[in-house]
């Protein structure tokens, strides 16, 4: 399994752009990367703060960057310090600075020979410091990561945003009790008005409200000033225009009255500093939110351990895990994961694969056996060699694959897209055109700010830029929980609006490998001595079925067959033990009665099963039967998708007697038989939209044709490789549960979208007032930007209700 490479002569980059928070932010930063001559693709997501490019010469990951900060959203730097063994001298250092400088998203590199150490300077998400330590290892030194300098950017974002929503409401609340206490309790404000009097108060309201603003409010201003002076306005803007507005009005009323008509001397710096708290305090709610929307990826990296034991010159040291090499032997003890994928050299044990195949059992593993990075030892002690490290690794493979997935778009998000770039100025111009009317209506100036200020707060278009993101980012990690990897992001919507799924049989409904069903002998045989005759024959043929029969014959010991010859499908023969023994169809058995078991073949074909007689010394010995065995839960699966309105079929190349045996058996009734893998793809394309499931390099040309191609994970990388989506484990229930998450993320998305779109319809009138005229409300700017607020963290509370989905709660 590997993430989706760029298109042949693209390069792939992921860069974090710094100060995103609404779905117009997210279209000026897309706008501005596809602006870059060479860029082919530009997908930037909100919910988890990434930008994906797909792009050739001359666009250079410094050119995408410098788009970046000219659009005001920066692209994150991080600082990672690496130990280098094995510099020499000053052409070793530049050895190491140019190569670490050659690797994508490095900014710079420096090597010192006396400390053995080398700084890199990088673009964040654009490189690991494992792909680092690689690169550095491959030109011939020993490194390792000593320490990264670029701590959890979310982590610490939430813990700065919890601190100035802390400080920010501290500050504001003197204000707030004693403005809101003074028009509830009139007695209130006349004592604050005999007391301390009124100027003085607004003074001290003053100094706190310009606190909250100049402090934790910085922020606002800092990002949304300078991009409206470019003309492309964003969230920060309207709130950063909203709080001047009433901040200035404000402060002209405290200090110089006289320029304002006596009636309309009033001051709103309780709604300046409400309006920054109630905003901050939705973002620590969306930036929590998001956190547990990533969790997926967190528990994924968590599986990996950070060091491992090394054989190394007879000692055992504990090393960093990206510094180990291919062919490194590592120790792994009982109870511990597996740090890397490799094979056992020495020792019994059995393994936990649940966090990839959802298997519950463990799987025993000895000498030779292939091991899983991230799965959980049992008790025994083993020895392993490394085999794929780093960026290679299963585990490292499905989070690369479900970070791809995440930061897809999905096609309904385009209408969002158009919409958010006019959203904006639309708002300031409603604002604007708001203020004016209020003016023409003559309730004065303050009743004017109040109303353009409303309108302002209230239409932050968060909501509209998480509608979507988040719900595809909660998604996709859930579905990697449950088995179900999603390649391609938009597979997410296109599955949820298939009519059709169709099947491979071979290895997708069916093991894929044949086993021994049925034992029948006659004329005095019994049934060990038939398998060991038919084994003994078929030990020296290479066919599938003689396998199967090899397989049934475990643990009997079989005798020498001389002789041998293979009979282009019918069969084989040979002697054994001093007698001919002849293996095969009914075509072999020239000369031999086979009316004792004629029925009983025909009854096995029937079913779907293949049979094989076996006669000795010149007469029937008996009749074994070889099928390919129907997995545990493929009549489940066809029973769910139905339950989902979808009906199943089976396309196969497998003869049409065999198929419609299977067939019945799971409750299917749409068969192709006998069709070549080219014949596979003119099937699925006359299906209409259709989904279809597969497993082997011949499934791969249907797998890429479909609407949406389901590949088994167990099978072909050629046919995973041309998948949308991957069932980790091969169960074919795992169709019916990506099916069902799919339709329910396409809901939660419109859910959010609809809410999104509707806030803001509903609620940017009633801020601007034309309720008031017929005696309806005003909305206040507090009352404004809690609404706000509230509407992103609906959207994030409503996305975050898939991960709830589990495969037995799976519903259309």
């Amino acid at each position: 399994m590997t993430p989706n490479a760029p298109p042949a002569g693209l390069n792939s980059l992921r860069l974090r752009p710094e100060g995103m928070s609404c779905a117009s932010c997210v279209a000026r930063t897309e706008r501005a990367l596809s602006a870059v001559p060479g860029v082919a693709e530009a997908r930037v997501s909100l919910a988890d703060e990434s930008a994906e490019i797909r792009y050739a010469a001359p666009a250079t990951p410094g050119a995408l960057a410098e788009a970046l900060a000219r659009a005001g959203y920066p692209a994150r730097q991080e600082r990672v310090t690496l130990s280098v063994e094995g510099m020499t001298c000053a052409a070793c250092t530049g050895r190491v600075e140019r190569v670490l400088a050659a690797q994508p998203g490095v900014v710079s590199a420096s090597a010192n020979l006396a400390s053995r150490r080398a700084q890199v300077v990088a673009w964040e998400g654009a490189v690991t410091a494992q792909a680092l330590v690689q690169a550095v290892t491959r030109a011939g030194f020993a490194s390792a990561p000593l320490d990264s300098q670029a701590p959890d950017r979310r982590a610490e974002d939430y813990r700065r945003l919890k601190r100035d929503a802390l400080v920010a409401a501290v500050l504001a609340l003197p204000v707030v009790l004693v403005e809101m206490g003074g028009h509830l309790i009139p007695a209130l404000h006349h004592w604050i008005a005999a007391t301390i009097g009124t100027d003085a108060f607004w003074m001290v309201q003053f100094v706190l409200a310009t606190l909250v603003l100049a402090g934790p409010g910085r922020r606002f201003f800092l990002k949304g000033l300078p991009v409206l002076r470019r003309g492309a306005p964003d969230m920060n803007s309207l709130v950063a225009v909203g709080t001047l507005a009433a901040w200035a009005f404000s402060t002209v009323a405290t200090f110089a009255p006289a320029l304002l008509p006596e009636g309309q001397r009033a001051v709103y710096f309780e709604a300046a500093a409400v309006i920054v708290v109630l905003i901050l305090t939705g973002r620590v709610m969306e930036a929590r939110a998001r956190g547990q929307a990533g969790a997926a990826i967190a528990s994924l990296m968590r599986l990996q351990p950070r060091t491992a034991r090394i054989e190394r010159e007879g000692a055992l040291i504990e090393v960093p895990i990206e510094s180990i090499t291919s062919g490194a032997v590592l120790h792994i003890r009982p109870g511990e994961r597996i740090p890397l994928d490799g094979v056992v050299v020495s020792g019994e044990s059995a393994v936990d694969e649940s966090m990839l195949t959802g298997e519950p059992l463990p799987v025993a593993k000895t000498a030779g056996a292939v091991l899983v990075g991230g799965s959980m030892n049992g008790r025994g002690a083993l020895v392993m060699r490394a085999t794929k490290v780093g960026a290679e690794t299963v585990l490292a493979r499905i989070i690369a694959m479900v970070e791809e997935a995440q930061g897809a778009k999905l096609p309904v998000q385009a209408l969002v897209d158009r919409i958010t770039l006019w959203f904006v100025p639309a708002v300031m111009a409603a604002a604007g055109l708001t203020v004016l009317v209020w003016l023409a209506l003559g309730p004065g100036l303050g009743a004017a700010l109040v109303a353009g200020v409303s309108v302002l707060i209230i239409a932050c278009p968060c909501a509209m830029g998480l509608a979507t993101p988040v719900s595809i980012m909660v998604a996709t990690g859930r579905a990697a929980e449950l088995g179900v990897l999603f390649r391609k992001g938009d597979a997410l919507q296109r599955l949820a609006e298939v009519e059709r799924v169709a099947f491979d049989k071979t290895g997708t409904l069916t093991e894929g490998r044949p086993q021994v069903t049925d034992i029948r002998p006659v004329n005095g045989f019994d049934a060990d001595t038939l398998l060991r005759l038919a084994a003994a024959v078929e030990a020296r043929s290479e066919h599938p079925l003689a396998g199967a029969i090899l397989r049934a014959a475990k643990g009997i010991a079989l005798p020498e067959a001389t002789g041998f010859v293979a009979s282009a499908g019918h069969g084989a023969e040979a002697l054994v033990e001093g007698q001919p023994v002849r293996v095969g169809s009914a075509r072999m058995m020239a000369g031999i009665d086979l009316a004792p078991l004629a029925a009983a073949a025909d009854q096995l074909a029937g079913q779907g099963r293949t049979p094989v007689f076996v006669a000795a010394g010149g007469r029937l010995a008996g009749l074994l039967a070889v099928a390919d065995r129907v997995k545990p839960t493929a009549r489940a699966a066809v029973a769910g998708l139905s339950a989902l309105g979808l009906p199943s079929a089976m396309v196969t190349g497998d003869a049409p007697g065999v198929a419609r045996a299977i067939g019945a058996e799971l409750g299917i009734t749409d068969i192709h038989a006998g069709v070549l893998p080219s014949g596979k793809l003119d099937e699925v394309a006359r299906m209409g939209r259709v989904a279809f499931v597969g497993d082997g390099i011949n499934d791969a040309p249907a797998l890429a044709a479909a609407d949406v191609g389901v590949a088994i994970g167990t099978g072909t990388d050629v046919a995973i490789e041309a998948a949308d989506v991957v069932l980790i484990s091969g169960d074919p229930m795992g169709v019916a549960t990506a099916v069902a998450l799919s339709r329910r993320t396409m809901r939660n998305i419109r859910q959010n979208l609809a809410w999104a779109f509707g806030y803001n319809v509903a609620l940017i009138p009633v801020a601007a007032g034309v309720l008031a005229p017929f005696g309806g409300p005003m909305l206040s700017p507090m009352l404004a930007a809690g609404a706000m607020a509230f509407s992103s963290v609906f959207v994030l509370t409503n996305a975050l209700r898939l991960r709830r989905i589990g495969p037995e709660k799976v519903r259309p």
